[in-house]
């Protein structure tokens, strides 16, 4: 049975408990960077089961979530209130073709649009971090808890790829 928006969102959040979600963030493209540079190439195309994504895969997912992400921030840190449209990952994966894109494709996808989400969650007025979006699954969502949910996702997908390829 798959998971509802309401655990979806528990589950996510505890690999970030106790944790700077601004940091986790800000680490994220080095830590992934490490692993495609260190580890056996072919190790990124192992699926541990023929439903479950490679790491390979789940890095261009990554790279897709980094995009939608930056657009959502930005959405709701200007204009607070808005709706935020949900997305199937696994429909993307297919539409986009998650095996077939390159890990350096990914990662610089991933690196150059997280280094522009950072330093906008920086650079921002902090007031607009009260702002909020309406996520059409998960409801209201707040700019600190969507960071949060972010550096949760982040944290679970690195966990994820470290036991595919090392």
């Amino acid at each position: 049975m798959p998971e509802t928006p309401q655990q979806y969102t528990a589950r996510i959040l505890t690999f970030v408990e106790g944790r700077d979600a601004l940091e986790v963030l800000s680490g994220t493209a080095r830590r992934l960077r490490t692993l495609v540079e260190t580890t056996d190439p072919a190790r990124w195309e192992v699926r541990t089961a023929p439903d479950r994504w490679s790491a390979r895969e789940i890095l261009a997912h990554l790279a897709d979530v980094e995009i939608v992400v930056g657009w959502r921030f930005r959405t709701i840190l200007a204009v607070d209130g808005v709706r935020i449209q949900a997305y199937d990952q696994n429909v993307w994966a297919e539409a986009f073709r998650y095996p077939e894109v390159e890990r350096s494709e990914a990662l610089a996808t991933f690196t150059a649009a997280r280094a522009s989400l950072v330093s906008l969650l920086k650079r921002v007025d902090p007031a607009r971090y009260e702002h909020h979006g309406m996520h059409d699954e998960r409801g209201k969502e707040t700019v600190p808890h969507l960071m949060r949910m972010i550096a949760g996702h982040d944290l679970n997908h690195l966990t994820q790829i470290e036991r595919l390829v090392l």
